[in-house]
């Protein structure tokens, strides 16, 4: 097998072997791939319903939410008193986000906010339980520090396109944290991610792995 073909067989791995998704996570994966939406996937998305799980997670808080993939997986696995905050500055896609979670019977475990992420956080006093920050990358950093105190111990963070999507330079990323390569080099989106990674990987309270599934994510645990 080439070497290139591994990060594909590995994503078809971790999807066929669960969590297992549903006809409206089947229906929204559908609509994304027909519309070229960026979306994390099956894998990633069954990832972050792990995540929710391992936090026993009762309240979730997303830093870009589009039409709700992400948030149906996290819904899923709430308590029916759970919470999960959907961000969203287009109405249409949040919209449409709430039609999806309507129809999962999952709408009474979501609050849908209309608006710049990071300034709707502001409105939330916490804790929660899982973070995730998947809203434009050179905020990735802004929206860490935003959010950082109203996560609660044993909380877990998540950020989606710790590797890939738009212009994000992997190899540049990984020489600059190898200390080989200079901050000069990487444009907007590679620098937000670097800022994002230096920023939460330099706080203490948190330990930083990669998840080498979908885009990458860059996944942190609040140690206390």
């Amino acid at each position: 097998m080439a070497a290139d073909e591994l990060p594909d067989l590995l994503e078809s791995y971790a999807t066929v072997i669960g969590p297992e998704s549903d006809e409206i996570i089947e229906e929204m994966g559908a609509q994304a791939r027909r519309e070229g939406f960026p979306y994390v996937g099956p894998a990633v998305g069954g990832w972050l319903a792990m995540c929710a799980r391992f936090a026993d997670a009762e309240r979730i808080f997303e830093f870009g939410s589009g039409f709700g993939y992400s948030a149906y997986w996290f819904a899923r696995e709430l308590p029916e008193d759970g919470e999960v905050v959907l961000t969203e500055i287009d109405e249409g896609e949040l919209e449409q986000a709430r039609e999806y979670l309507d129809r999962g019977d999952l709408a009474g475990r979501a609050a849908f906010e209309h608006g710049d992420a990071i300034e709707t956080v502001e409105d939330y006093d916490g804790p929660f339980d899982v973070v995730l920050i998947d809203c434009q990358k050179e905020r990735y950093a802004e929206a860490f520090e935003a959010v950082r105190d109203k996560v609660a111990p044993g909380g877990i963070v998540a950020a989606d396109n710790a590797v890939a999507g738009g212009s994000i330079d992997a190899e540049a990323l990984r020489d600059y944290f190898a200390g080989d390569g200079d901050s000069g080099t990487l444009d907007g989106m590679s620098r937000g991610i670097a800022e994002y990674l230096e920023a939460v990987r330099g706080d203490e309270a948190f330990e930083t792995t990669l998840l080498p599934l979908g885009e990458g994510v860059a996944v942190s645990h609040r140690e206390h």
